[in-house]
């Protein structure tokens, strides 16, 4: 009997500015000052002010957000000018992602205690999450204003006047600033962006100038200048400011890598060449930079740059020069994986396993691979070890069932569902295929009404699942039974897929069993065109056919063709030895 299932179907923040600075949270803390304390309220209801309020941060603690918004709001109604009230209040709507709740509690807020920075703090947080930079820039200038030490208010009041685009106050606050703390690179990259923004490219190169003259031995000063200009389309001084990096630190990688780029645009092959070689033998060039930029260069599948050859050179020097990096090998194996070298890429990952055994994106990937290989002696072994270290990844359950299916250990495989059966949870599609391994390991295993009580429940749960009906339809047909159900599953199989060679040879056995031969044969003409001519069940099946309608000597030769191919059926020698159709 044919085996029809070969290989498991595989089914498989932090909020930052747009001005690059990433945001200061927001301490949970309650402001000092209280209103229960405040004089035009009477003494009662400054003591059910301070049980409602610490009530609402004791349901906040435990996580009831709507009892903790229903006590802070009857602290509002009890004194409506509590500002510690609305600040809670405006912390819960924000967790609940209500923007504008919260920031009108906020300014109101801010309106009655102005001094208190925790308010103008997470205002500022949600004008900048909401865009709004200048408003948010407002604030850190108070902010800074009221703590005038605090040099981060007047960095970051720089830094969203620029998001806001108001570039002159930009500079301005940055000058400032600079005033205080002197020559910063930060600072100076940040106004030479402004400058280059504003079309001001003159000062734009003086902001970079002035970081060489204070530091003229720090070779990055001069990439960044070299960036300038290249982001100018003046090529002549962009190489002149990175053949002056090379001049002062002739092993700096970040100049090789940028040297790279830089002939890759001029599409120099040869020059190009010449430096990322040089990187990627430089010591001194982080392997994490190596990596990036590689993967980078190999995602271009289209186009490639550098011939394959040369990629395998680079791909060779980062193994050879980081051997204790299982990064390495990870890239080298899906490098071998794109030249369609599977087992060496396989061996590549086993490498990793030995050091980094506890990575499941690594045993996924193995053995992902021994599917695609079909080696599902290697999936018995290799899924036994991962479930071992992973015993809550339904994947490997998936995937040591097929190696059990194939290896013919049918009742382990039913073993393994059933075991991975809790970790299935609601993944619709590995149901899917949990319910389609069971029904194949049951009828392999005579259990014929379980078989076929999957089947119904993958076609029920996917009615587009071919391979089911297809399979479903097949072993309805050699057993003789419900063979109009068999037809209609193998007629839809067939026609969502007509060209399949595998669903085309069981639409026609099926209709070999309900007698119409010609029919029969007009499909299998056309699995034998796709492919089936050779597959030695397809083939046999083919003789069968043409023996029903008269073609005996053909029959009988294309039963030799099947029996040449090492397939077929049990009967298939005694079929040619007597010359006739066996069908027991």
């Amino acid at each position: 009997m044919k085996n029809r299932y070969l290989a498991y179907l595989a089914v498989v923040s932090i909020l930052i500015s747009s001005c690059g600075i990433a945001k200061k949270q927001v301490k949970s803390v309650t402001p000092i000052k209280s209103e229960i304390q405040e004089k035009t309220i009477s003494e009662d209801d400054k003591n059910e002010f301070e049980y409602t309020f610490i009530e609402g941060l004791k349901q906040k603690m435990i996580g009831n957000q709507q009892a903790a918004v229903t006590m802070f709001s009857k602290c509002l109604e009890i004194n409506p000018n509590s500002s510690s009230a609305m600040f809670e209040l405006a912390k819960i709507h924000l967790g609940n992602g209500d923007q504008t709740s919260s920031s009108l509690l906020l300014e109101k807020a801010i309106n009655i205690d102005p001094a208190n920075k925790w308010y103008k703090l997470l205002l500022a947080q949600i004008f900048q999450q909401g865009k709004q930079y200048l408003k948010a820039a407002t604030l850190y200038q108070q902010l800074h204003t009221l703590d005038p030490e605090n040099l981060e208010y007047q960095y970051l009041n720089a830094a969203l006047l620029s998001s806001a685009q108001k570039y002159d106050q930009a500079i301005e606050a940055y000058d400032k600033l600079e005033k205080k703390i002197g020559i910063n690179d930060q600072i100076s990259v940040e106004k030479q962006q402004i400058y280059q923004a504003a079309g001001k490219k003159k000062e734009a190169q003086a902001e970079l100038q002035k970081l060489i003259d204070f530091n003229p031995r720090e070779p990055r000063y001069y990439g960044l200048m070299a960036d300038f200009y290249l982001s100018e389309k003046d090529e002549v001084n962009a190489l002149k400011y990175y053949q002056k990096i090379l001049e002062i630190d002739p092993e700096n990688g970040f100049v090789l890598f940028s040297l790279t780029s830089f002939y890759r645009q001029k599409e120099d092959k040869e020059k190009a060449w010449e430096y990322i070689r040089k990187g990627f033998l430089n010591k001194s060039v982080e392997v994490d930079t190596k990596i990036q930029y590689f993967l980078m260069m190999n995602a271009e599948k289209e186009t490639p740059f550098f011939t394959e050859d040369q990629v395998g050179e680079l791909v060779n020097i980062l193994v050879k020069t980081n051997p204790d990096d299982y990064r390495v090998y990870t890239v080298y194996a899906e490098f071998l994986i794109q030249k369609g070298k599977l087992a060496e890429a396989r061996e590549q990952l086993r490498k990793v396993l030995q050091t980094e055994k506890d990575n499941y994106v690594i045993w996924e990937r193995l053995l992902f691979i021994s599917n695609d290989l079909l080696d599902f002696k290697s999936i018995f072994t290799d899924s036994e070890k991962a479930l071992d270290l992973f015993p809550n990844q339904v994947n490997l359950y998936g995937l040591r069932a097929v190696a059990c299916l194939q290896l013919e250990k049918y009742t382990e495989a039913l073993d393994v569902l059933k075991e991975g059966e809790p970790y299935l949870l609601d993944n619709k599609p590995m149901k899917i295929q949990f319910d389609l391994y069971r029904a194949e390991a049951n009828y392999k295993l005579d259990r014929v009404e379980e078989a076929f009580k999957a089947f119904d429940e993958v076609i029920s749960l996917d009615p587009e699942n071919w391979l089911a009906m297809n399979n479903y339809a097949y072993y309805l047909s050699i057993r003789n039974e419900n063979l109009e159900k068999a037809e209609e599953l193998g007629s839809k199989a067939v026609r969502a897929n007509p060209e399949n060679p595998t669903y085309l040879d069981t639409y026609a056995w099926v209709l070999f069993m309900r007698k119409d031969y010609s029919l029969a044969k007009f499909y299998m003409d056309t699995a034998m065109k796709n492919g089936g001519d050779k597959n030695g069940v397809i083939v046999e099946h083919y003789g069968d056919i043409l023996f029903m309608l008269g073609e005996k000597d053909k029959a009988i030769g294309l039963w030799k063709n099947a029996l040449e191919t090492g397939e077929g059926s049990k009967l298939l020698s005694e079929k040619i030895k007597q010359g006739r159709y066996l069908d027991k």
